[in-house]
C-alpha cells in the first residue's frame, strides 16, 4: 500500500524527483572520490615530501567538498518540498474522501481513528518519504560505489566486506522483524487514546455531573499506559539498533587496521591505500546504516499507509449518480414510496414500507416512541443513508438520481443535535448562504425567536461562538441552528426534534412565525412533544419502523391508539407537574 500511495501521489512531482536523484548522485560521487584523493596525498605527497603536490590535490579536495555540500543542500531542499507536498495532498485526499462518506462509513472507522489517520499516519508516510529522498537514495550509491572503489584499492581485504555487511544486515533484519507488529499495535493504541480523550472533552459536563472524574482519569491512564508500554517496547528495539550497527562498524575498522597493517608491513599495499580502503568500508557500512534508519521508519510508515489506504479505498454506500438530474421544478414536494431501510448486519429493517407525501405549504409532523425510526427516516431525505427498499422522491425525482449539490440546496436541515462552528453568529448563519445580508440575518433570528438574546450579546452579529456552540445554552443553540436554516431559504425545511430545548411559549411563538414567514415551503417536523405538532396539517405516527396512523391531531387522538397513548402520557405528566 505504501508503494501504491507513493506512486499515485508523487507522479506529478517527477521533475523534482529527478533533480533529487541527480544531486544525490553528484553528492555520492564526490564522497566516493575524496578517499582516493586522500590516499594520493598520503602516498605521493606526504611520503615523498612533495608540498606543492599536497596543496594542489588538497585544493581539488576542497573544491569537491564544496560541490558535495551544494549538491546535498539542493537535494534536501527538493526532497523536503516533495515530502511536504505529499503530506498536503494525502490530507486533502483523505478529507475529500471522508467528506463523501455516509454516516455508515464514518461510524465504521470512528471519528478518533479518522483524525489519527489524517494527522499522525500521514506524518509517518511524509517522514519516510523525506528520509528516503535525503538518505535512502544516497545509501545504495555509497554502498555499491564503495564496494567498487574499495576493490580498486585492494582486493586482498575484500573478504572483510563479505563478512561485515551480511552480519550487519542479519542483525538489523532480526530487530526490524520484531518492530513491525509493535508499530501496528502502537497506531491502534494511539486511536484508543484519541477516542478516550475525545469522549472526555465532549462529555465533560456529564462526567462532572455524575462525579466520574476518578473513573475517567483511570480510563485515560489505562489507555495511556498501554500506549506507553508499546512505545517503550519499540523504543528498546530502536535503542538496540544503533549499538549493533556501531559494534559491527568498529569491529570492521579494527579488522581493517589489523589485517591491513600486516599487508602494509609485507609491502603489499601502501599506507594511503589502507586508509582509503578503511574509508570506503566505512562509507559502505554507513550506507547500510542509513538503510537501517529507513528500516526503522519503513515498518511504521507501511502500517500507516495501510490505514490511510483503508480510508481512501472505501467507497461510500451513498453512491453518486452516473447521470445526475441537474434541475427540478423546485416546488418542494417530498414523497416516500414503500421506503424501507435496514442497517448492514441487522436482523430486521429499521423502517418498513413507508408511504406518505409532504406537500408545499403544509406541515408534516412525525411522532413516535423512542427507537421507532423517526431520525433514521429523516436521514433518508438528504441521503445521509440510502433506502434499502422502495424510494424517496423530491419533486418527482428519486434522490439517488439527483445531483447531490442540488438535493442539499433544496433542503434546510436542523439536526437533532444542532452544531455551531467556531466563529461568529453571522458566520454561522451565513453557512448555507454566504451572500445573505445583515437584514436577512436579523429577519431569520426574529422568526427563530433568537433576536432578543443575540441583540444582548457583545458584538451582536459579530459575537463570538465557540466550537460546537458551547458558549451558548442548548435552547439558544437550537434557535441559532433554526435561523441558519431559514437564512438558506430552501424549498424543504426538516426539523429533527429541533424544538426539544425550547420552553412551550417560545416553541409556540416560533411555530406561528414559521407558519407566517415560510408559508409556501414544505415543512417536515420530527417531535417528541405533542404540543409542538398539535397544529400540523398531517401527523404521521411511527411504531417499530412502520406507519400506524396518518391524520390531524384530532383525528388521530380519537381513532389511533398509539397516538392517543402518547397524548395521554404527556398530558398526565403536565398535570402531575
Amino acid at each position: 500500500m505504501l508503494l501504491k500511495i507513493l506512486r499515485k501521489y508523487l507522479q506529478q512531482y517527477w521533475p523534482m524527483l529527478v533533480a533529487v536523484g541527480v544531486f544525490q548522485l553528484a553528492q555520492s560521487l564526490a564522497s566516493l572520490y575524496l578517499p582516493s584523493l586522500n590516499a594520493d596525498i598520503v602516498d605521493n605527497g606526504i611520503a615523498k615530501g612533495d608540498i606543492p603536490y599536497i596543496f594542489t590535490v588538497g585544493a581539488v579536495m576542497l573544491g569537491i567538498t564544496l560541490l558535495q555540500i551544494v549538491c546535498a543542500i539542493t537535494a534536501v531542499y527538493f526532497g523536503a518540498k516533495v515530502a511536504m507536498s505529499l503530506g498536503r495532498d494525502l490530507r486533502t485526499g483523505i478529507f475529500h474522501t471522508v467528506s463523501e462518506f455516509s454516516e455508515r462509513e464514518v461510524a465504521q472507522f470512528g471519528a478518533p481513528s479518522l483524525i489519527t489517520r489524517t494527522t499522525n499516519d500521514v506524518q509517518q508516510v511524509q517522514m519516510v518519504t523525506l528520509m528516503s529522498l535525503t538518505l535512502f537514495i544516497s545509501a545504495p550509491m555509497l554502498a555499491i560505489g564503495g564496494v567498487i572503489m574499495a576493490l580498486q584499492q585492494d582486493v586482498g581485504l575484500s573478504w572483510l566486506m563479505a563478512v561485515s555487511i551480511p552480519v550487519l544486515l542479519i542483525a538489523v533484519g532480526l530487530i526490524m522483524s520484531r518492530m513491525v507488529p509493535l508499530f501496528r499495535l502502537m497506531q491502534k493504541r494511539i486511536d484508543k487514546v484519541n477516542l478516550v480523550l475525545r469522549e472526555q472533552l465532549t462529555g465533560i459536563r456529564v462526567i462532572r455531573a455524575f462525579v466520574r472524574e476518578g473513573h475517567e482519569t483511570d480510563r485515560f491512564a489505562s489507555a495511556n499506559a498501554e500506549l506507553t508500554q508499546t512505545a517503550i517496547s519499540a523504543g528498546r528495539l530502536f535503542a538496540l539498533m544503533f549499538p549493533t550497527v556501531m559494534l559491527v562498524m568498529n569491529v570492521s575498522t579494527v579488522a581493517v587496521i589489523w589485517f591491513g597493517g600486516i599487508r602494509v608491513g609485507d609491502g603489499d599495499i601502501q599506507v594511503g591505500t589502507l586508509m582509503a580502503f578503511m574509508q570506503y568500508l566505512m562509507q559502505i557500512l554507513m550506507g547500510v546504516m542509513m538503510a537501517t534508519v529507513m528500516g526503522i521508519l519503513l515498518p511504521r510508515a507501511a502500517v500507516s499507509a495501510d490505514r490511510i489506504g483503508e480510508v481512501l479505498d472505501t467507497k461510500t454506500s451513498v453512491a453518486l449518480p452516473a447521470n445526475p438530474v441537474m434541475e427540478v421544478s423546485e416546488v418542494g414536494t417530498v414523497e416516500f414510496l414503500d421506503a424501507s431501510f435496514q442497517y448492514p448486519g441487522a436482523e430486521e429493517p429499521v423502517l418498513k414500507n413507508l408511504t406518505f407525501a409532504a406537500r408545499p405549504g403544509k406541515m408534516t409532523a412525525i411522532i413516535g416512541s423512542t427507537g421507532s425510526g423517526k431520525s433514521t427516516l429523516i436521514k433518508l431525505l438528504p441521503r445521509l443513508f440510502d433506502v434499502t427498499g422502495g424510494s424517496v422522491l423530491v419533486d418527482g425525482v428519486d434522490v439517488r438520481e439527483l445531483d447531490p449539490d442540488l438535493l442539499w440546496s433544496l433542503i434546510g436541515l436542523v439536526p437533532q443535535k444542532p452544531y455551531l462552528f467556531s466563529g461568529t453568529v453571522a458566520s454561522n448563519l451565513r453557512y448555507g448562504r454566504p451572500d445573505a445580508t445583515d437584514e436577512e440575518l436579523w429577519e431569520a433570528l426574529e422568526i427563530a425567536q433568537a433576536k432578543d438574546f443575540v441583540s444582548g450579546m457583545e458584538g451582536r452579529l459579530d459575537a463570538a461562538i465557540a466550537q460546537g456552540g458551547t458558549n451558548v445554552s442548548g435552547g439558544q443553540r437550537q434557535r441559532l441552528a433554526i435561523a441558519r436554516a431559514l437564512v438558506k431559504k430552501p424549498e424543504i425545511y426538516v426539523f429533527d426534534d429541533s424544538f426539544s430545548a425550547l420552553d412551550t411559549g417560545t416553541d409556540a411563538r416560533l411555530r406561528q412565525a414559521l407558519r407566517r414567514k415560510v408559508a409556501g415551503a414544505t415543512m417536515i417536523v420530527v417531535a417528541q412533544r405533542v404540543s409542538t405538532i398539535v397544529d400540523a396539517d398531517q401527523i404521521i405516527v411511527l411504531e417499530n419502523g412502520e406507519i400506524v396512523g396518518v391524520g390531524t391531531h384530532d383525528e388521530l387522538n380519537e381513532n389511533n391508539e398509539t397516538y392517543a397513548e402518547i397524548v395521554s402520557s404527556q398530558l398526565t405528566a403536565e398535570e402531575a407537574v
